[in-house]
């Protein structure tokens, strides 16, 4: 039955992971994976995990399902983290938030709801974006278009077009993705008067915006990270937002995330929110336990939750001081190109300015792994090697 079958290519990424694993230069650099590593090169597991962990060892009673929404008391817990605990849509009960499989899994969701629901709609994607937003999207048979989002010349926004191409070409009923924050491949934001704009836009286009909210915390703080999708949220009738717990509280294999409806009204958050609960059952039927429990744990415990958001402020400090010395180390190696804006990046990548060719020449003479698109995971420099792709990258860049 599968002979007539032929071998697709995989994610470059992932590719990218695997070649470096098999590269013998103990010099080599993997800037390619896209979690959090420390200066040892290692994804640490947090100390309020372990001790979130150590405690459920004692006290977990039971391996039963959870139902299709996961614990219940999970949803406040995902509400407060994105919105605030003043947040009116909270207080007016007009958002329903469910667990799901990583944030992955509730784009997933997000996909089969809008396919089965919102006819006709559009996904409209930063270009670039995400590399999996497509597939997922796709997967379910939404059109996915891209609008114009990084400005490879001033490595910023390019807003005016982005908002030309929406105003333009959207349709009443498109989905509009965003992310939230610490946007992924880039690193380049929206400032809050890009959101203040882009809200006026989505009502008066009538569109559904899909926020990706996969890195709060790592910009500017876990509150300021959210104040654009807040200041939405509080002006638009509609909306979806897609979280992950993978980042922040660096439990990547644990598949921890969550998918919340925000609707006008509290009755019609509850008619879309039963809606999405037969798509989950359709697709993976209950959401895993472990993570859920362990982000609960945390965020009820004080002093387990006062030593997550330490270590949450430690992991961003030490991304955003990365950035700091590989600009000032690049510009001491002599490169003749200016990477000064990788500083104003946020978040884990940064858009490095690298060309193609450069790219595969740091990738075969060097063994720095970089994403093709010159897409490079700031959290895999560490001390050790930071004077190396310094020099690497000035030998290359001229």
């Amino acid at each position: 039955m599968f002979k007539h079958l032929k071998a697709v290519p995989g994610d470059p990424l992932l590719a990218l992971i695997v070649a470096h694993q098999q590269d013998t230069n103990p010099k080599k650099i993997d800037l390619g994976v896209g979690v959090y590593k420390n200066d040892s090169g290692q994804t640490p597991i947090l100390e309020s995990v372990k001790k979130a962990e150590a405690f459920m060892v004692e006290n977990e009673i039971t391996k039963s399902y959870l139902g299709v929404y996961g614990a219940p008391e999970f949803s406040p817990i995902i509400q407060d983290l994105l919105l605030g605990k003043d947040s009116n849509v909270i207080k007016q009960g007009r958002i329903q938030s469910t667990q799901t499989p990583g944030g992955t899994g509730a784009l997933k969701v997000a996909a089969d709801f809008i396919s089965a629901n919102l006819d006709g709609a559009r996904l409209w994607v930063s270009d670039p974006t995400w590399g999996n937003h497509q597939s997922i999207f796709n997967s379910a048979g939404v059109e996915v278009i891209a609008y114009p989002y990084y400005d490879a010349v001033t490595n910023g926004v390019r807003f005016e077009e982005m908002m030309a191409t929406l105003e333009a070409e959207t349709t009443e009923g498109d989905v509009l993705l965003l992310h939230a924050c610490c946007h992924n491949p880039t690193g380049v934001d929206l400032n809050l008067e890009h959101w203040e704009a882009l809200t006026e836009l989505v009502n008066k286009r009538n569109l559904l915006p899909l926020i990706d909210a996969a890195y709060q915390g790592f910009g500017d703080g876990l509150e300021e990270d959210m104040a654009g999708l807040r200041y939405m949220a509080e002006r638009v009738p509609s909306l979806l937002v897609a979280n992950s717990f993978s980042k922040n509280f660096g439990i990547y294999r644990d598949r921890c995330g969550g998918l919340s409806v925000i609707a006008e009204t509290a009755e019609e958050a509850k008619n879309a929110f039963s809606i999405i609960g037969q798509a989950i059952r359709a697709n993976y039927s209950m959401p895993p336990a472990h993570g859920a429990t362990l982000v609960h744990t945390i965020m009820t415990d004080p002093d387990l939750k006062a030593l997550w958001e330490t270590e949450v402020t430690q992991m961003r400090d030490r991304i955003n001081d990365l950035r700091s010395k590989l600009v000032q180390k690049l510009a001491a190696s002599g490169a003749s190109k200016d990477f000064s804006f990788i500083e104003q990046q946020r978040g884990m990548f940064s858009y490095s300015g690298l060309s193609l060719e450069q790219v595969r020449q740091l990738r075969s003479e060097y063994s720095i792994y970089i994403a093709d698109s010159g897409r490079m995971s700031i959290a895999g420099i560490s001390d050790q090697n930071i004077d190396y792709l310094s020099e690497s990258i000035a030998k290359v860049v001229g």
